[in-house]
């Protein structure tokens, strides 16, 4: 009987050990329901919200690759921790970005981090458990987007710090939102409810704090109900235009943003 189930292709998940790559990320928690593939991914600075730093995203890169590299992963379902989708940034962790090579490895990680969250063969939900106001771009390569009504989006610290927002922000939101309500957005530095977000398309679902969970859960199953080359297929189908675009501006946003860091890092060493 145990041949006839491999012969067919079944899985016996009793049998499973978990991936030692679930636990190598100490600011990522992953688990994964064996019953139907689905994936679960909390952003976490010991055991708090998110602290975006150039460790993290390092963290991330490597992450996404072997989620990526695992066939057993259906559906992935990212969020944060807390009340505070992601927290910073860390500038120390940055180390002295006027220095050509600093930047590259600020610039090589971040790139290579929205790139592969994208790259992913596998529909993923986006939990927005609290304020998206650093890196909201990483939400928006996600296929399901389900918010709390305390959540809300804003680019805070690039034009705060006098920096463009060339890591994605400049592409992803204005794919999102179209190029003139985009530019509101990012140049005004908008704090978007999360009501807002919802009637333009951001957000689909506003669930309570407390349901936020368990819905993301239950739509996650929805989506593995399907076969697994469908929800591949369909992945692939429905972010070859996003990938496009990332490809055409990505590179060009931060050499963009690698200039005005320089300039940056110029102001504060002369005062």
């Amino acid at each position: 009987m145990d041949l006839l189930k491999q012969t067919k292709g079944e899985t016996d998940v009793t049998n499973k050990q978990r991936p030692e790559y679930f636990d190598a990320f100490d600011q990522l928690k992953i688990d994964r329901d064996e019953s139907d593939g689905v994936l679960t991914v909390r952003m976490h600075t010991r055991g708090g919200p998110c602290v975006f730093s150039l460790p993290f995203v390092a963290q991330c890169v490597e992450a996404l690759h072997r989620i990526g590299s695992d066939p057993d992963n259906r559906v992935l379902i990212w969020t944060g921790t807390g009340t505070e989708w992601m927290s910073g940034p860390d500038f120390a962790s940055f180390g002295d970005v006027g220095n050509p090579n600093r930047w590259d490895a600020v610039s090589r990680n971040v790139r290579k981090a929205l790139v592969s969250m994208l790259d992913l063969d596998m529909p993923i939900v986006s939990a927005v458990n609290g304020p998206a106001h650093l890196h909201s771009e990483w939400i928006l390569t996600h296929d399901i987007v389900l918010a709390t009504p305390q959540v809300s989006f804003c680019d805070r610290p690039h034009l705060a710090f006098g920096i463009v927002p060339g890591d994605g922000m400049h592409v992803l939101w204005t794919e999102a939102l179209g190029a003139s309500r985009a530019r509101y957005f990012l140049w005004m530095q908008e704090v978007m409810a999360a009501e807002t977000a919802q009637s333009l398309g951001v957000v689909h679902e506003l669930v309570a704090q407390q349901d936020l969970d368990g819905r993301a859960a239950a739509v996650a199953k929805h989506l593995a109900s399907q076969p697994t080359l469908n929800l591949r297929y369909t992945r692939q189908a429905l972010t070859q235009r996003l990938k496009r675009l990332l490809l055409e501006g990505l590179g060009h946003g931060l050499a963009l943003e690698g200039l005005t860091a320089v300039d940056l890092a110029r102001r504060q060493s002369s005062k």
